[in-house]
């Protein structure tokens, strides 16, 4: 099922609230873990590849990217989309090493691989997706926010907000409620359909923008082949 192997402590694991983060890469296994719904890889960036991305968002003005690859293929379709003269060697490196680990780890010949640059917070409110699991990371910019699973009332979800801005919903109770994702961070978000068991999929949102930023987001999803 996985080259990678459990490895989620009391230390970094966190039973009550679902989540599972630690510094190294095989703790995104735990996601398989029945009481973990997110499971996060805390990494830095390297200044190598911090130049790599923000050469990439300064030669090209829009992105907008949604493509099949499998681990044997990620580089050539990258240099095929942007051109070897916009997208470097550096930061096809990295999304070929997280798309190999993400079919790896699920047992997948393909993923469909979403690369966007934003300015303004693409979901904006708190929701669930109804897929498997996704892989997310914010290479440049703000990351995306959670909330613990014992810190929401999954009623106020959708519609049950009743109109009203998250944060006056009852969805959650403080503004401490909410959890972020770091620029790096590799995470795995467990969706609706992860199980047959409601309330598996992790409640997230994008996080608001500042004024004049770009941020570079990319997301792996399950392909049926």
């Amino acid at each position: 099922m996985s080259h990678l192997a459990l490895n989620c402590n009391s230390e970094i694991a966190n039973q009550s609230t679902n989540d599972c983060s630690t510094t190294q890469p095989d703790v995104l296994a735990n996601i398989y873990d029945d009481d973990i719904n997110i499971a996060v890889w805390q990494r830095d960036i390297s200044e190598e590849l911090a130049i790599a991305v923000n050469d990439f968002l300064s030669a090209n003005t829009h992105i907008s990217a949604i493509l099949a690859v499998s681990p044997q293929n990620t580089q050539d379709v990258l240099y095929d989309t942007f051109g070897k003269s916009k997208i470097s060697t550096t930061l096809c490196n990295d999304i070929a090493l997280l798309v190999d680990m993400f079919c790896c780890l699920f047992g997948l010949k393909r993923a469909g691989l979403r690369l966007t640059a934003l300015d303004n917070a693409m979901c904006p409110r708190f929701h669930v997706d109804r897929i498997p699991c996704r892989l997310v990371t914010t290479y440049q910019g703000v990351a995306t926010q959670w909330l613990s699973n014992n810190a929401i009332d999954r009623t106020k979800l959708g519609v049950g907000h009743l109109g009203k801005p998250d944060e006056k919903s009852g969805l959650f109770t403080t503004l401490n409620d909410i959890n972020y994702l770091t620029q790096g961070d590799v995470a795995l978000l467990k969706g609706e359909n992860w199980s047959e068991k409601d309330g598996a999929g992790l409640v997230h949102r994008s996080p608001p923008m500042p004024a004049g930023e770009r941020r570079l987001l990319m997301t792996l999803d399950f392909i049926d082949d």
